[in-house]
């Protein structure tokens, strides 16, 4: 059985607020080759793995809004800590009057899958096209397939495998970045055997419960 670590204290109640952390601190590309823009979300995560569903949530005055309302396409470009500077940067600052790959040093990069440009410094980047546009309030959800991922080759050993624990990716959590750090455990520890064997179907998520 799990460890526990006692009884549950009691808890201050507020009302309702979008307070769901960490989540990733991502760089949205968009626009064209030509004329590339960035935008730095927060609210984003995966919906279905088959096919590959992600979203973005973007508030309708941002300049990035009309841009992925018109193509229709944008990239997930993860972030790594050593770019915090140029995530926070191009979360503040509107392209419609910053050229941000310009001003943060950074390389916009023709995707192979949509007509967006990949951001060359991120070490994996995920070419969506949008499926489906859900008005929530104020932001508007862009529901979108992943038609292909893009990956640095630092991140992948002899065999191919991805190790993602190489990106040192930075995740966000109610106003303040953060850098991961210690690996905790992987899908289906909880129920190893004590000879190291493991009960857990390969290849879960932890959705699929």
């Amino acid at each position: 059985m799990p460890e526990t670590t006692g009884g549950p204290a009691e808890k201050v109640h507020w009302k309702g607020s979008a307070l769901l952390a960490p989540v990733p601190a991502v760089m949205v590309s968009c626009g064209t080759p030509e004329r590339p823009n960035i935008l730095t979300v927060a609210w984003t995560g995966v919906l279905s793995t088959r096919p590959p569903v992600t979203y973005v949530s973007v508030r309708p005055t941002r300049h990035s809004y009309r841009l992925i309302l018109e193509s229709g396409v944008f990239v997930i470009n993860l972030t790594p800590a050593a770019l915090v500077r140029q995530a926070d940067f191009c979360g503040i600052y509107t392209g419609a009057k910053v050229n941000k790959f310009e001003r943060c040093g950074l390389t916009p990069v023709p995707s192979p899958y949509v007509p967006a440009p990949m951001i060359g410094e991120c070490p994996v980047s995920l070419s969506c096209r949008v499926k489906e546009r859900v008005p929530l309030g104020s932001h508007d959800l862009f529901v979108a397939e992943i038609v292909g991922v893009s990956v640095s080759p630092e991140l992948l050993d002899g065999q191919g495998k991805l190790h993602l624990e190489r990106a040192g990716l930075c995740a966000y959590a109610h106003g303040e970045y953060y850098e991961l750090g210690r690996q905790l455990g992987r899908i289906g520890f909880s129920t190893d055997k004590p000879t190291g064997g493991r009960h857990g179907k390969k290849g879960r998520t932890p959705t699929d419960g």
